[in-house]
């Protein structure tokens, strides 16, 4: 994918060697990832529109999530995508997973050429991913509730075999409904793993209604502080919040971190902001086009 970005020098939080931004010679400013993540919602469009598949405004909602955590965060490399001593990204929220193909394929783990058969007959991209399907798809998501579990059992893995490597999960506010969310929750303090990084995609809508009408999930920071949490809220679209929280993992409190990111359902274009109809709908030509001018992409 042609990014449009420019190098430039590294500032302020600290960027590992081997994250995407830093092979690119990127810096982590917010001007670069503001471009960074107007490509990728541009892309998440294209591939929508395409393939005829639903979940777009949950797509856009982590899209700064994600680019900064595999641009900055995760230490993880194309080059050696398994190497047992990577950190590991769970993307729980499975059918958001077009965001997370794209910021893969943006940091070179796999040709563009191969992003774009998302959704087709025998593509190894499906609507909701599978397990390494492509390098950097560490489990099959979309069963939604279940990744939580899936992380907290590598970063027990990490801890057994005296490995230092740490676990981060992206989870959607919806899968907060689960109980296995909260049973996951009050194993990872008990074993003290504080390798294990919770991020709450809390965009405040489920599929049906509003997070908070459909189960009474506020105050939620306060309730993984009470399963005894380190917890932090942040602004889910403010990168140099994103990056000021998560590069400080482990933070020194022994237990494990939760990051509830405030998050717009939809954020990027203006006619999907808040909008929860944009669950399911599929854009048009004429609402791709629009959306993608109102991103600065053509």
């Amino acid at each position: 994918m042609e990014l449009g970005l420019t190098a430039g020098t590294r500032e302020s939080a600290p960027v590992f060697e081997h994250c995407g931004l830093n092979r690119l010679g990127i810096a982590p400013t917010d001007a670069e990832y503001d471009a960074l993540c107007r490509r990728i919602r541009g892309k998440v469009l294209e591939l929508s529109h395409r393939a005829k598949t639903p979940h777009l405004a949950s797509a856009f909602s982590c899209v700064e999530l994600v680019a900064v955590l595999l641009g900055s965060i995760v230490k993880m490399s194309p080059d050696n995508p398994y190497d047992p001593n990577r950190d590991r990204f769970v993307f729980s929220k499975g059918h958001a997973a077009t965001t997370l193909y794209t910021t893969l394929s943006t940091f070179g783990f796999f040709p563009e050429s191969v992003l774009d058969t998302f959704g087709t007959a025998g593509s190894t991209l499906a609507e909701q991913p599978s397990p390494r399907c492509q390098p950097g798809v560490e489990a099959a998501t979309g069963s939604l509730g279940h990744g939580l579990s899936l992380g907290l059992g590598m970063a027990l893995a990490s801890k057994i075999k005296e490995q230092s490597f740490r676990t981060f999960v992206l989870m959607s506010d919806g899968e907060c409904n689960e109980g296995s969310v909260w049973e996951a929750a009050m194993l990872a303090p008990a074993q003290r793993l504080d390798n294990l990084v919770a991020i709450i995609d809390f965009n405040k809508w489920q599929a049906t209604g509003r997070s908070q009408e459909v189960m009474a999930l506020s105050p939620l920071k306060q309730k993984w502080e009470a399963f005894g949490w380190s917890a932090y809220e942040i602004d889910g679209h403010n990168t140099q919040e994103i990056l000021s929280v998560l590069s400080k993992v482990p933070d020194g409190s022994g237990r494990p971190v939760a990051v509830v990111a405030n998050t717009v359902k939809g954020k990027g274009v203006s006619f999907m902001e808040d909008d929860n109809n944009w669950h399911y709908r599929i854009p048009s030509e004429e609402e791709l086009l629009a959306a993608r001018k109102e991103l600065g992409l053509i």
